[in-house]
């Protein structure tokens, strides 16, 4: 499905990401973990193609998405969202509006310029809103909300492209522990229900291990971990952040752990 071979991104000497080579058969919740500077981000933007690639290939479904140009690109860029840790909305238009930009890519240079958009891509736009409990929000500026609203409607927008795959970075990293929570559980929730492949860098070990399927673990720019989250042990970890490691950037996040869900307003999924 998504073949990985030896990819690899230098900026001058400095080497991001080094021969990564990864393979998923079937969608999943991916977590890539580790330190600040190990790759992570560079990664998902070559997946993208946000960023160049330097050297390697990237495969999906059999096409080579690292050959792609011009309109290729952007129908790629389409099939593969991204949600970016600082939400990347417009901040002054409303909601509904900002979701509807997850269809720019297929939509008229005209209809663009004067903000049109068909009934049901409006109407498409609301339900995925409401599918992710926040429709009552859809009139109101993006500016007015929560950080995790802001998430929440970064996500909506990108299930407006109807991807098949969504790469998120970092998207709870700014969001305090309740709102990481429900941001997570969205997306883990779009996995399932969808079956949609989602990747999601992540600084925190509990995250990756109570919301991902698989676990890899990123240092200096090479993988140096893959497997279930059952296998990212103590030792593991300290493998990928370093044995000298006080996991401060890895920091566990119990509090996320041990909420009292009672008081978590959960995303409403729809089949």
């Amino acid at each position: 499905m998504l073949s990985i071979t030896g990819l690899t991104k230098r900026f001058g000497d400095k080497i991001a990401v080094d021969a990564a080579n990864i393979q998923i058969d079937e969608p999943a919740m991916i977590g890539i973990i580790g330190r600040s500077g190990a790759g992570k981000s560079t990664l998902l933007r070559m997946l993208n193609r946000l960023s160049d690639v330097s050297s390697g290939q990237i495969l999906f479904e059999g096409e080579d998405v690292t050959a792609m140009r011009g309109a290729a690109r952007r129908q790629w860029q389409s099939r593969c969202a991204m949600i970016f840790q600082q939400f990347n909305l417009v901040p002054r238009m409303d909601v509904v509006s900002n979701v509807l930009h997850g269809t720019l890519n297929r939509r008229s240079t005209l209809a663009t310029m004067f903000n049109l958009y068909p009934q049901s891509d409006i109407h498409k736009a609301i339900d995925i809103l409401d599918r992710l409990g926040i429709a009552e929000q859809a009139s109101k500026r993006a500016e007015a909300l929560s950080g995790g609203q802001q998430q929440r409607v970064a996500i909506a927008r990108a299930l407006m492209q109807d991807p098949a795959i969504i790469l998120a970075d970092e998207p709870i990293a700014s969001l305090d522990p309740m709102n990481a929570q429900v941001v997570m559980q969205s997306l883990r929730d779009i996995h399932e229900e969808d079956g949609r492949m989602v990747i999601a860098n992540l600084h925190t070990l509990d995250t990756a291990r109570r919301y991902c399927d698989r676990v890899i673990g990123m240092r200096d720019g090479r993988i140096v971990f893959d497997g279930t989250p059952e296998q990212l042990t103590t030792g593991v970890a300290r493998d990928i952040y370093g044995a000298g490691a006080d996991f401060s950037e890895a920091a566990t996040s119990t509090e996320i752990e041990t909420l009292d869900r009672s008081k978590v307003r959960p995303a409403k999924v729809y089949a």
